[in-house]
């Protein structure tokens, strides 16, 4: 999914690009017409300029004074060339800028008409403008046509240099609008960057709700979000008292039970039954308990270091069985942080350490890896291991297999609920040890 800030930007640009092809393509159309205006009122000027030099002699010849050869016309090759052509179609006239060169061909027009047209002449482009006149002399009228003809190639030198700069000024009006376009992005969606920041910091624990201050736009959410975490707060502390409260009210009618049995003659035949159901009853109610508390814990969780819990527990461990002379070796690294519930990996690895140090010989063993996004965390013993056609049962949801083995199949089944809390999966496999190898993922600190 793109961002809101991907969005804006593409969307922003794609108008700015837009924006700027149509201007300039504007800039340069408007540019070319009057640029275009302005030679064709250019050859008008030098058309009335060369009428305005022309006299005939008595003979009906073209006289043109001195002055012209200081115009265009006077200079070999300057691109601007002047024909006069007479009712024979015959050039009675001819500019010394046509010196050597080859022009398209000049017209002859009646008198009054006027034709101004782009021609393509060896390769070069043109533009010519011709007159008809009908010239009175002493001798009489004389029809003459004056023609003048101009290159295009400095016209389009001229649009294509004013190309250029235009497309320059556009790519950095552009890159201008660009970055103020982004500088403003920025400051506008600076509310939003810093409420990610604070929902990223509350998801890993760093602070407890949202502190910051925000617009009118945002300041709906970010409250409804601290509402609902404070209600989720306080929700998990009432539930959490009402099992505490649940345990308590249990365990009492379960030691009458208890004291009530022991004082029946031994030998009644149901004594022996009814204690096991009641001790079976015991396991129950702490298993559904534990499962329950578990199962309200919040979502928030902080980044754990594993390394010093776990040897806080191997510690207690090592004297609840002193007798086994067990060797623990710890093989986390320093810092082992995970995002986990202090609560939650105290119950996962103090029942799984639990159990490989009920099970072991002489060595239980605790090693980690970061693969990814996640820290899996291995739990081996030299014991003698667990069945293939076990496995599968002793990590269901609810399996039963370990409670006539007291303390075992309870805190198997606890382990694999909260594991599965945070997306993981406990699995058992065969130790290079001999004996079991319990491991788990859990989410590795950001």
């Amino acid at each position: 999914m793109i961002s809101l800030r991907a969005r804006l930007i593409l969307a922003a640009s794609v108008v700015l690009s837009i924006f700027i092809i149509v201007a300039g393509l504007a800039l340069e159309n408007a540019f070319y017409k009057s640029a275009e205006q302005n030679l064709r009122e250019n050859l008008r000027t030098q058309l009335n300029l060369l009428m305005a030099s022309a006299e005939l002699d008595a003979q009906g010849d073209i006289d043109m004074p001195a002055r012209l050869l200081d115009t265009k016309f006077g200079l070999p090759s300057s691109g601007m060339y002047g024909i006069i052509l007479d009712a024979k179609h015959k050039a009675v006239w001819k500019s010394l800028s046509t010196v050597g060169i080859k022009t398209p061909e000049a017209q002859f027009l009646a008198a009054g008409e006027t034709d101004i047209q782009q021609r393509s002449f060896s390769g070069e482009d043109y533009l010519t403008l011709s007159y008809g006149v009908d010239w009175y002399t002493e001798t009489g009228k004389r029809p003459l046509t004056f023609n003048i003809i101009t290159e295009l190639r400095p016209f389009h030198a001229q649009i294509r240099a004013y190309r250029r700069t235009l497309g320059s000024w556009l790519i950095g009006l552009a890159l201008a609008l660009l970055i103020t376009q982004l500088l403003i992005l920025m400051w506008v969606l600076h509310p939003l960057r810093t409420v990610r920041h604070e929902l990223r910091a509350i998801d890993r624990g760093n602070q407890s709700r949202i502190t910051g201050r925000y617009p009118s736009e945002l300041r709906l959410l970010t409250e409804n979000i601290n509402e609902l975490i404070e209600h989720e707060h306080a929700q998990q502390s009432r539930y959490r008292n009402a099992l505490a409260d649940l345990a308590h009210s249990l365990k009492t009618p379960l030691a009458v039970l208890r004291g009530a049995i022991a004082e029946l003659p031994a030998s009644m035949g149901n004594k022996v039954t009814l204690d096991e159901q009641i001790q079976r009853m015991d396991h129950i109610v702490a298993h559904q308990l534990q499962r329950a508390a578990t199962a309200g814990q919040a979502n928030v969780r902080q980044n754990l270091d594993m390394a010093p819990l776990v040897q806080q527990i191997l510690n207690a461990l090592t004297k609840v069985y002193r007798d086994k002379d067990i060797q623990y070796i710890n093989q986390l690294p320093s810092p082992c942080t995970a995002r986990i519930d202090a609560g939650d990996a105290m119950e996962v690895l103090g029942n799984l350490l639990d159990n490989a140090s009920k099970w072991c010989r002489q060595q239980v063993r605790v090693s980690a890896e970061l693969h990814a996004k996640e820290l899996i965390v291995f739990i081996e013993d030299d014991g003698p291991g667990i069945p293939d056609d076990k496995i599968t049962h002793i990590l269901q949801r609810g399996g039963r297999i370990d409670e006539a083995v007291p303390g075992q199949g309870i805190g198997l089944s606890v382990a694999h609920d909260i594991i599965e809390r945070y997306a993981g999966r406990l699995h058992v496999e065969t130790s290079s040890l001999g004996g079991a190898r319990f491991y788990f993922s859990i989410p590795a600190s950001g």
